[in-house]
């Protein structure tokens, strides 16, 4: 076998073998593919796409170019995955508070990918932290507070760790098929016993479409469930950012707003529902509106905020973050509002716009080697159907420069649109996927 026959089978539409699909998937973790050769395989798998047998026989592959992890723990293992959006910071929720609900939570999470931020971009954002972490620190953080979100190790997934950063600078993170074995290589490779994902819909969403969507959220429960380990999927709103900020520090003071100052929003309750869908699956609740009580207590009762705390200082960050989180976040050196051009209501948004500009910041990556600047972004965003005057502010910009501000203000005043007021806003789950 070799890349270049590969390649050649998949521009003429036709799905590779299960051999042929693993033989590349170690080419990828061993370096035998090319950087060329992996880029015309997202590439070729993104305009023809995969059969239904070559996504679940390219996932298990990627899955097995690594360590797949075993437990002895005295509780189920639980872990979630967002297919990206704007304001996504549910996981920095997640996973302590289910952690405090009695689950153990190795979440193996990933970096920005297109006007996506990423959550371990956004764990970085805390002076200190550090998400490469070793398999035997990842165990003895389990064993002392129940929750982990690190970076896959080179011996988790390593084929995916390559194939992830090529997609990112290739154009190629729509395709369903390289999502699907992208997500579910690193998460199984945990062992979970449940999953839940939660796949985004909207202007901020990778899927635009509820048919989309559906496609994406069926592929991932098919392949996951067939690969043993109890999974759903919740299809959720992103026609606007889940947090009113978008940028790394930004998005960890939401966090530490919900956890610390009791705020209720819509990122603490899509935090509930996702757990407690968990929680049933587990039999840690009666069913899912039970596991999202047990949630929502955790997070305004302090103790998912004291699992955070431990978890941010295991990691290398501040011993004293929870309650000097505002000292130890980064800031910018520009922070300007943008006003509404004309009175009326938040009618639309682009939330991959939004995304994007942020990435235009320095809070993202344009190319695979660029530096975050973790302080960047927008925050204070306007929710859909907020009724607003001339000059009221819809944002405020948190940039590096003056010349910065001034392209993100721009774009900022794009994507948001002033008008007559929604006959409906869209609600924060659409539908069920088992």
């Amino acid at each position: 076998m070799d890349a270049r026959a590969i390649n050649a089978t998949l521009r003429r539409g036709e799905t590779p073998g299960e051999d042929a699909l693993r033989w590349f998937a170690d080419g990828l973790a061993s370096g035998a593919v090319s950087d060329a050769q992996a880029g015309a395989f997202a590439m070729a798998v993104c305009l023809q796409g995969l059969s239904v047998e070559g996504r679940r026989a390219l996932t298990l592959a990627m899955r097995d170019t690594g360590d797949v992890l075993t437990w002895d723990l005295d509780g189920p293992v639980l872990d979630k995955h967002s297919t990206g959006g704007v304001g996504d910071c549910v996981s920095l929720l997640l996973a302590p508070a289910l952690a405090a609900c009695g689950a153990y939570v190795p979440m193996i999470s990933g970096r920005g990918l297109g006007h996506t931020g990423g959550t371990l971009d956004k764990l970085e954002a805390i002076p200190g932290v550090s998400t490469s972490v070793s398999e035997d620190h990842l165990r003895r953080m389990m064993q002392d507070m129940g929750c982990a979100i690190v970076g896959a190790t080179a011996q988790i997934a390593p084929a995916d760790k390559r194939l992830y950063a090529i997609r990112d600078v290739t154009a190629t993170v729509e395709s369903l098929d390289l999502i699907t074995a992208s997500i579910l290589s690193k998460k199984l490779a945990a062992s979970p016993d449940a999953l839940v994902l939660d796949v985004k819909i909207g202007s901020g969403a990778f899927m635009k479409t509820a048919d989309d969507a559906r496609a994406l959220a069926q592929s991932l429960c098919d392949t996951a469930n067939a690969a043993g380990c109890k999974t759903s999927a919740l299809i959720t709103d992103m026609n606007q950012p889940l947090a009113p900020a978008l940028g790394n520090a930004l998005e960890v003071a939401e966090v530490m707003r919900v956890l610390t100052c009791g705020a209720s929003a819509p990122l603490a309750e899509i935090t509930a529902i996702l757990g407690g869908e968990l929680l049933a699956h587990a039999g840690l609740a009666a069913d899912a509106d039970d596991g999202a009580a047990r949630i929502g207590a955790a997070l305004t009762d302090g103790r998912a905020a004291e699992r955070f705390a431990k978890m941010i200082a295991a990691m290398g960050g501040p011993a004293d973050f929870a309650s000097k989180w505002q000292d130890h976040l980064p800031g910018a050196e520009v922070v300007r509002e943008v006003k509404a051009p004309a009175a009326g209501h938040v009618s639309a948004m682009n939330g991959e716009a939004l995304g994007l500009a942020v990435v235009a910041l320095g809070g993202g990556r344009m190319v695979e080697s660029d530096k975050i600047q973790p302080g960047v972004g927008i925050s204070d965003i306007a929710r859909l159907g907020r009724k607003v005057g001339a000059g009221d502010t819809l944002a405020r910009i948190h940039a590096a420069s003056e010349d910065a501000a001034d392209m993100a203000e721009a774009a900022v005043q794009a994507a948001i649109a002033i008008g007559d007021a929604p006959d409906t806003l869209p609600p924060l789950v659409h539908e069920r996927i088992s």
